[in-house]
């Protein structure tokens, strides 16, 4: 049974890899080259090159990526490698397959449409692919093997690179296009943080009430949330009593929100948002128990 999970598992996590890689190269076939827009990493680097030079774009991101694979497989180690390998071979192959599918894309009249598809399939590839717990290689690699060896924060260098790739591109492009290459940078940032996000975020709530009990009776009951009490003291009043600490989800917020003030409409809470949550409820199984009287 375990090991059909463990199948079943790593069956899902390709089949993510390819979807999200080729979220990616349909952003660049379909919106990015028809419409001449920029964008920073291996693809920029690559429409810089087929602009200067006129090396189809798949060709130079097959050999790029896989150079820049072997200098993370030498520099990184095996695991990195095993996390990048499809990436670095399924992204081009995809490329080249819907180049050579005869499909032009799409020509949009306002440029910044296609920038915003381009900013959601690209955000939403690459979220999806580093999900699963891959790589989508290219100048990811670099921006890693400087902060191995010398301790350079990862995102600054990525930002640096994008930075330089755009400007590479500013001889081929005008004002606007590096406008835009901007905005599509800022846009697939944004979806791809929010796909890393989603389905992890949860809400932390803190409540510091006189009837935490009955509160927290209520919470088990009718929320069917796991609680914490945590032994505390008011800075005032020098007064010890129990806060309680829950993690539910977003949903759930209004709900308890009504029950503590129904409960105890003076009752002082707390309320975060948290990235990511692990254990049981959350990424194990929960487990029924009687509670002690």
């Amino acid at each position: 049974m375990e090991k059909k999970k463990t199948t079943a598992k790593i069956v899902f996590s390709l089949g993510e890899i390819l979807v999200g890689n080729m979220m990616y190269a349909a952003a660049v076939v379909l919106f990015i080259v028809p419409n001449g827009l920029i964008t920073g990493g291996t693809t920029g680097l690559a429409l810089f090159v087929n602009h200067s030079l006129g090396i189809p774009i798949s060709l130079f991101v097959s050999v790029f990526n896989v150079a820049m694979f072997l200098l993370g497989a030498w520099v990184l180690g095996k695991q990195f490698a095993l996390t990048t390998v499809l990436s670095t071979i399924i992204y081009p192959v995809l490329l080249g397959v819907m180049e050579g599918s005869g499909f032009g894309g799409f020509v949009l009249e306002e440029k910044l449409v296609a920038v915003l598809y381009a900013g959601l399939l690209i955000g939403g590839g690459i979220g999806i692919v580093m999900r699963a717990g891959a790589s989508t290689g290219g100048m990811d690699i670099p921006a890693l093997v400087l902060k191995k060896k010398l301790d350079v924060n990862v995102s600054m260098t990525l930002y640096i690179m994008d930075c330089v790739v755009l400007g590479l591109q500013l001889i081929e492009a005008d004002s606007h296009a590096i406008l835009y290459g901007i905005i599509l940078i800022i846009v697939y940032t944004m979806v791809l943080n929010q796909v890393l996000m989603s389905g992890n975020a949860r809400i932390q709530v803190k409540i510091v009430s006189r009837r935490y009990e009955e509160i927290n009776r209520l919470i088990a009951e009718r929320i069917d949330c796991g609680t914490s009490l945590l032994h505390m003291e008011t800075g005032y009043l020098h007064r010890e009593q129990e806060m309680i600490l829950a993690v539910i989800s977003r949903r759930d917020l209004p709900r308890l929100n009504s029950l503590v003030m129904d409960e105890d409409p003076e009752a002082f809470m707390i309320i975060n948002q948290i990235n990511e949550v692990r254990g049981r409820g959350f990424t194990l199984k929960r487990v029924y128990k009687e509670a002690r009287q």
